[in-house]
């Protein structure tokens, strides 16, 4: 069975896990889809995306996303991420909506805007910063 063509703009997050758990069923795997198995195969595939990058300098990585081939591959291996992710929800029970709703609103809270706009550091790091300044506002 062939998947139809998928669009961001039209497939919505239930659509993607009924398709992979399809996937999943059609070859009898869920019996190996446990939590743990699943957790350490996105790694491995996490991986695999790294590589892609490895000793790839800072100024090469515009080249690399604009080669059509390995381009694919990163897509491929963030596809792989992606369908593990979702079939690992679906082994736990997880919504992924609504969990990734809640993080974001977590991270809302971690990293407000006048703390951390245009600054790459840690949360933690920049809190202590504020609080050794005296910014009462953070």
């Amino acid at each position: 069975m062939s998947v139809p063509r998928l669009s961001d703009d039209t497939t919505n997050i239930g659509q993607l896990k009924q398709l992979v758990q399809q996937f999943v069923d059609e070859r009898d795997w869920g019996k190996y889809h446990n939590s743990k198995d699943l957790a350490l195969a996105i790694s491995v595939e996490a991986g695999e995306l790294l590589e892609l990058f490895e000793w790839v300098r800072e100024h090469e990585i515009r080249a690399l996303l604009d080669d059509p081939s390995r381009r694919q591959r990163l897509g491929e291996e963030l596809a792989d991420i992606m369908m593990l992710s979702l079939n690992l929800a679906s082994v736990v029970g997880l919504d992924v909506a609504d969990t990734m709703g809640r993080k974001l609103e977590m991270n809302r809270r971690k990293y407000p805007v006048e703390l951390v706009k245009g600054d790459y550091r840690k949360y933690t790091e920049l809190r202590a910063r504020s609080r050794e300044t005296g910014d009462a506002g953070v």
